[in-house]
């Protein structure tokens, strides 16, 4: 078996493939200041509840876009599973050819979404990533990674929004009935979630036009569920992909 893990700035999420089954996944928030054995208690836990022991683990691939704990997770797992982890990094084979103007300025986790978006979805492929930022990958139709977009994640400009107004309140991400708010909770969450979907819907626009073809356009990450139920912008939704890529990657590597 496999365990891949996906670090990112909000969440950590880690997987376990059987062969190419993806058997299960868990999440937990990220905190650089949580010790190694903290997260190993964690993972353990998870293990047992699933009926697996660290001794079923043969390999370990990951990505992280925190890098302090990188380190965190190096220290941790010889320890727990008596394996070094894969880590998507320079020297590492990942089958992706990086177009961006310094290669090295591209995280981790979008050539893992790069990796399998080409070998799921072939053609040209736009991943939209709604997690801590809010990420379109443009993946070419030969799997180049060829450019992308960042915004703001749709939380945080939420938070933003009640942070630095004086009498506007925190809200719950769900979209409202309708746009026209009647009250201030509906108008704060119709601005958000409607105005995300423009957003979303309107860079998908361009990119396509760009392309000058269609290209497949997958939704993932944490906040997919708020945007994916009121536009019919995405092909499809993906919530493994980063964890796909990172099987992908680490199957290359073993050759």
């Amino acid at each position: 078996m496999l365990l891949t893990i996906d670090i990112g700035n909000t969440n950590i999420i880690f997987g376990v493939f059987e062969g190419e089954e993806l058997r299960n996944t868990w999440r937990m928030a990220t905190d650089i200041n949580k010790t190694s054995d903290e997260y190993a208690m964690f993972l353990l836990n998870a293990f047992n509840h699933k009926n697996l022991k660290t001794s079923d683990i043969t390999g370990i691939a990951l990505c992280s876009t925190v890098p302090p704990l990188v380190a965190t997770f190096q220290y941790l797992l010889p320890r727990y599973f008596g394996l070094s982890p894969l880590v998507v990094g320079p020297g590492v084979k990942t089958g992706v050819s990086i177009r961006f103007d310094n290669p090295r300025e591209v995280g981790p986790d979008r050539i893992a979404n790069t990796a399998a978006a080409h070998i799921l979805y072939k053609g040209p492929v736009i991943i939209v990533d709604l997690g801590t930022a809010t990420t379109f990958d443009i993946v070419s139709k030969e799997g180049e990674f060829i450019g992308g977009v960042i915004a703001p994640g749709i939380a945080h400009a939420a938070e933003a929004l009640y942070a630095r107004t004086a009498a506007l309140p925190r809200i719950e991400l769900v979209a409202p009935k309708q746009t026209i708010g009647t009250n201030t909770i509906a108008g704060m969450q119709a601005g958000i979630v409607f105005g995300y979907v423009g957003l979303i819907e309107g860079i998908i626009e361009r990119i396509q036009r760009e392309l000058g073809t269609k290209a497949t356009v997958v939704a993932t990450g944490g906040h997919a569920y708020i945007i994916t139920p009121v536009t019919n912008i995405f092909d499809t939704i993906n919530p493994d992909i980063t964890l796909i890529g990172l099987r992908a990657i680490y199957q290359m590597n073993q050759t």
